[in-house]
């Protein structure tokens, strides 16, 4: 194939998930669905977070930002996603596909980054109760929130930038539904091993040092929990790490998975379809599994209701 480097007039082709075209009609109406329960839900507990004194708490501080970086996630990749089945095309620019990139590393960042607070908060809360209102304030709590922003916004600048530098075929055909990395530096016709030390390099620091703080902290607090006397307190504390840990191993499982896949096959497709969880069905379900058995939550949820009701 002939090489030569892409310029912003030059489109991409996403491949999508599947070539088959009587299941276009199908995939629309399920990705429409889940992007919708996914506003909706995430938009929910952000509200109810914010309306409801009750829940102006780290924990619940956490978790409206979690709802805010997943909507925002899914806002990257479906509505194009949509908008390429509903007009029957399958291009996306250059300067599209870069800028996807940016923002789903950005995102995927963020949300890596508020896994980890949380994970730190009910370590604090569970192992130092005493101290939890002093290392947990308000002001502490922003600055997290903000230094994960701003590590998440300069690891993507950085390997999007890195990105612009590369030269591709002159068909470029990503088997996927939106811009992922992998995929790009892949398709590339230039030497890219110094995007993929970079890779792995942000990987190992971004990736595994939070994913293993988090282990750390969740097996300092089965240790403070086996050592409750009562099954009941027992119970009600492994209630409450619950729904962290079934987001984490989501999040994780499916984002490590997809990429050491993409590393060791050169299956794409299932790769692609790999990439669903993390990106798509994740954000649907955290809703789900922070208010389901979430008294507080759903206490909330009825005040909130009640209150738009009223108001109507």
């Amino acid at each position: 194939m002939k090489r030569g480097n892409v310029s912003e007039s030059t489109e991409f082709h996403l491949m999508g998930l599947s070539d088959n075209q009587e299941l276009q009609p199908v995939l629309f109406g399920v990705f429409l669905s889940i992007y919708l329960i996914t506003m909706f839900g995430n938009l929910l507990i952000i509200l109810a977070t914010v309306f409801d004194s009750n829940l102006h708490t780290p924990m619940y501080f956490f978790i409206s930002n979690l709802s805010f970086i997943d909507i925002c996630f899914t806002t990257t990749t479906i509505p194009k996603m949509l908008v390429n089945i509903q007009a029957q095309v399958n291009s996306i620019s250059y300067t599209g596909c870069l800028t996807q990139i940016c923002f789903v590393l950005a995102f995927a960042g963020l949300e890596n980054g508020i896994l980890v607070m949380m994970a730190y908060d009910r370590f604090v809360a569970i192992c130092h109760p005493l101290r939890y209102t002093v290392i947990m304030n308000p002001k502490i709590c922003g600055v997290m929130v903000l230094l994960s922003f701003l590590i998440s916004i300069l690891d993507a600048l950085l390997h999007t930038l890195m990105a612009l530098h590369l030269s591709f075929c002159t068909k470029v055909e990503i088997p996927h539904f939106f811009c992922e990395l992998a995929h790009i530096l892949k398709l590339a016709c230039s030497n890219i091993l110094i995007n993929n030390i970079l890779v792995y390099l942000v990987t190992s620091l971004l990736g595994v040092l939070p994913l293993s703080g988090i282990i750390y902290s969740y097996t300092r607090i089965i240790s403070s929990v086996l050592k409750i006397p009562s099954a009941a307190g027992k119970y009600k504390v492994f209630s409450i790490c619950a729904s962290h840990l079934v987001v984490v191993i989501l999040f994780y499982g499916t984002g490590f998975g997809v990429y050491l896949s993409s590393a060791g096959t050169h299956s794409s497709r299932k790769s692609a379809i790999a990439s669903v969880m993390y990106t798509v069905v994740t954000p649907m379900m955290n809703p789900f599994i922070y208010s389901l058995r979430n008294k507080d939550m759903v206490s909330a949820f009825k005040k909130l209701i009640s209150r738009i009701t009223t108001s109507l």
